[in-house]
């Protein structure tokens, strides 16, 4: 299943989406942000378990700011799963 997530919070992607499918990830993608390093995320990322995702980057933040675009993609990944 493909899904979109509007990001909230003071982050640069305004939008992450990604194909999430038997609880694993791919298609990763940020409209947004820092592109070299969205990209790379994406790379080490792909076709990760969901939940593995979720265990290692949940509550990463960015300087002084309460999310990050990892972050973001967590709670995306939670939502996701939620609505299966």
């Amino acid at each position: 299943m493909h899904y979109i997530y509007n990001t909230q919070g003071k982050v640069c992607p305004s939008e992450i989406s990604f194909d999430l499918t038997d609880n694993i990830v791919t298609n990763i993608s940020f409209k947004g942000g820092c592109n070299g390093n969205l990209k790379a995320i994406s790379k080490l990322l792909e076709g990760m378990d969901a939940d593995t995702i979720v265990a290692k980057l949940a509550g990463n933040t960015c300087g002084f700011k309460k999310t990050s675009c990892a972050d973001q993609l967590t709670i995306a990944i939670r939502k996701a799963q939620q609505e299966k």
